[in-house]
C-alpha cells in the first residue's frame, strides 16, 4: 500500500480535509450504532458492516458532481451515507420502517434513493456489475459527462458477469469506473488462496481497460485516483478500474465470528492505518483543528446517529397492503 502522506505534502485545504473526517465519522459511528440495534434484536435478515474502509466511499463522492451514479453490493450503508441519504432514512429501513428509504421492505441490502443517484444494494453477488455498465450506457446514451461508480468487492471479482461487463463497457467506451473494495477475504477465504493474481485491477489490461491498485485506507489517495479515474471517464475514454486495498474490522456480516485472521492482524491494521485517525493525525499536526474542535465534530456526529436510531425506533411498520405497492405485475 501506499505510504501515508504527511501535512505538507497533502494539497488539501482545511475545510475539504473536516469534511473527509466528519464524512467518515459518521460512517463509523452509525455502524457501530446499527451493530446494536442489531444485537438487540431490531435489525432482521443479514447485516453487513462498513467499519474499516470508509476512506474508500467518502473519497470517491468527494470526486463527484450532480448526475453522477453509484451502485453496490450489500455492504452499502457507508455509501448511502457519503452520496447524502440521510441518516435517520437508512436506519428506519435497517430496521424495516415504513420510514426507511424502501418503506421498511428493502432493509440492510436493498434500499435505493433516485434523488440520491444511489441505486442499490444488491444482494446476489457481482450482479451490480453489469447494472453499473447499464447506467453508465444510459448516460452514453443521452450523451452527458455522468459516470457511474459500480462497486464490488474482491470475492465478486471472481464472477463471470464481472468480465463479460468489462469486455462490453471497453468496446462501447462506457463511463463506469469499476470499483474494487478488496478487504482480503471475501467472505472468509483470503485472496491468498482464491486467486494466483497479483492484483486484481490487472485483468483488466485483457479488455484495454486501464486502471491501479489504490490504498484504501488513505482518503488522500483515495480522491487523487477517483480524479483521475474521473477525467478519464468524462473525456470519453471509456471505464477505469480502481482497486481499492481496504480492510474491514468486523466479521463478513453481524453472524461471522472471522476466526480465518487473528485479533493481532485486526489490531494492527487499527494501530497503523486506520483512515479516520488518519486524518485526525494530518488536522492536529499540520493545526487545522484543536482537540476541542474535533470533540465537537464528534459530539455532533453522535448526536446524528443518536436521532438517527430513535427515529427508527418511533417509525411504524409498513402497513400490509405495501405487499403489493412497487412490484412489477
Amino acid at each position: 500500500m501506499a505510504a501515508k502522506k504527511s501535512p505538507e505534502k497533502s494539497n488539501v485545504s482545511k475545510d475539504d480535509l473536516l469534511k473527509y473526517y466528519r464524512e467518515m465519522l459518521l460512517i463509523r459511528r452509525f455502524e457501530e450504532k446499527a451493530g446494536q440495534l442489531y444485537g438487540m434484536g431490531l435489525i432482521g435478515g443479514f447485516c453487513h458492516l462498513y467499519i474499516g474502509q470508509e476512506a474508500v466511499v467518502v473519497g470517491l463522492e468527494a470526486c463527484t458532481k450532480e448526475g453522477d451514479k453509484r451502485i453496490t453490493s450489500y455492504r452499502d450503508h457507508g455509501h448511502m451515507l457519503a452520496c447524502g441519504m440521510g441518516a435517520k432514512g437508512v436506519m428506519a429501513e435497517l430496521t424495516g420502517r415504513s420510514g426507511g428509504y424502501s418503506r421498511g421492505k428493502g432493509g440492510s441490502m436493498h434500499m435505493f434513493s433516485r434523488e440520491k443517484h444511489f441505486y442499490g444494494g444488491h444482494g446476489i453477488v457481482g450482479a451490480q456489475v453489469p447494472l453499473g455498465a447499464g447506467l453508465a450506457f444510459a448516460d452514453k446514451y443521452k450523451g452527458n459527462d455522468n459516470v457511474t461508480f459500480a462497486y464490488f468487492g474482491d470475492g465478486a471479482a471472481n464472477q463471470g458477469q464481472v468480465y463479460e461487463t468489462y469486455n462490453m463497457a471497453e468496446l462501447w467506451a462506457l463511463p463506469v469506473i469499476f470499483v474494487i473494495e478488496n478487504n482480503h477475504y471475501a467472505m472468509g477465504t483470503s485472496q491468498a488462496r482464491s486467486t494466483k493474481s497479483e492484483t486484481l485491477f490487472g485483468r483488466g489490461l485483457a479488455y484495454g481497460i486501464p486502471g491501479e491498485q489504490v490504498d484504501g485506507m488513505d482518503v488522500l489517495a483515495v480522491q487523487a485516483a477517483g480524479a483521475k479515474a474521473v477525467a478519464h471517464c468524462r473525456a470519453g475514454n471509456g471505464p477505469y478500474i480502481l482497486e481499492m486495498m481496504t480492510y474491514r474490522y468486523r466479521g463478513h456480516s453481524m453472524s461471522d465470528p472471522a476466526k480465518y485472521r487473528t485479533r493481532e492482524e485486526v489490531q494492527k491494521m487499527k494501530d497503523e492505518k486506520d483512515a479516520i485517525e488518519h486524518v485526525r493525525d494530518l488536522l492536529l499536526n499540520a493545526g487545522l483543528a484543536s482537540e476541542d474542535d474535533l470533540k465537537t465534530i464528534d459530539k455532533d456526529i453522535k448526536d446524528i446517529v443518536n436521532e438517527s436510531a430513535e427515529f427508527a425506533k418511533e417509525s411504524p411498520e409498513p402497513e400490509l397492503s405495501e405487499l403489493y405497492t412497487n412490484i412489477y405485475a
